[in-house]
């Protein structure tokens, strides 16, 4: 039995659940999944960007408990030092982390205007401009990464932390049919084929839970 568990959230919801589970898939770590009732308060104000900090997901591990996605990125990276989640070259690991750590504590227009909804597709979305903003210098980052190191992924052949912090933008712009550029629009579609992602996607549709502000009709 392993001595490792990942609480998080909702599938269909929760882009930091994503987030931390990404991680720990793509480092390797063998892992039990504890799932939180979205009836339950703290739940609720985390899906809803009620809450001023977040304490899920949380990766209990050798009696450890890691449960801020950064945090959980750099222990993963620390026991599994050979899977690669920040890039070998010291220049690339800096933007790495920087544009991670720009995920991680902004975007929030973009939050708050194109909630996480797995199960939702809204065609012809009408976007305000202040999630226009977001949405273009997500667009930036993306390109600058493509030009510097080449792709598929935003710093080379192989997923990284970035890709994990970013794969709820590729949701939402899915969700949300954001028009994108065809490189852009080309690493939104590898990140949502990606397998662990396909396996993230098909548990959020067998979700019987739902949020009900999160599913109005925009």
């Amino acid at each position: 039995m392993t001595s490792t568990t990942l609480t998080i959230s909702s599938k269909t919801y929760s882009s930091w659940a994503l987030r931390g589970w990404l991680l720990c898939k793509m480092a390797g770590l063998e892992f039990e999944e504890r799932m939180l009732s979205l009836d339950d308060p703290s739940t609720r104000a985390e899906l809803l960007l009620l809450s001023p900090s977040f304490l899920v997901p949380c990766l209990e591990h050798d009696g450890t408990s890691v449960w801020d996605t950064l945090a959980i990125a750099e222990y993963l990276a620390e026991i599994r030092p050979n899977a690669g989640l920040w890039p070998k070259d010291r220049a690339a690991r800096a933007h790495c982390r920087a544009i991670s750590g720009e995920m991680h504590s902004g975007f929030a227009n973009l939050r708050s205007a194109l909630p996480m909804n797995l199960k939702a597709r809204h065609p012809g979305f009408k976007v305000w401009a202040g999630a226009q903003a977001d949405i273009d210098r997500v667009v930036s980052i993306w390109k600058g990464r493509f030009i510097a190191y080449g792709g598929p992924y935003l710093f080379g052949e192989k997923p990284c932390v970035a890709d994990a912090m970013y794969a709820p933008v590729c949701t939402r712009f899915a969700t949300y049919d954001v028009k994108l550029d065809p490189d852009c629009a080309k690493y939104r579609d590898l990140m949502l084929r990606h397998p662990f992602m396909e396996e993230w996607k098909m548990a959020a549709q067998s979700e019987e839970e739902e949020l009900e502000e999160l599913d109005v009709e925009f």
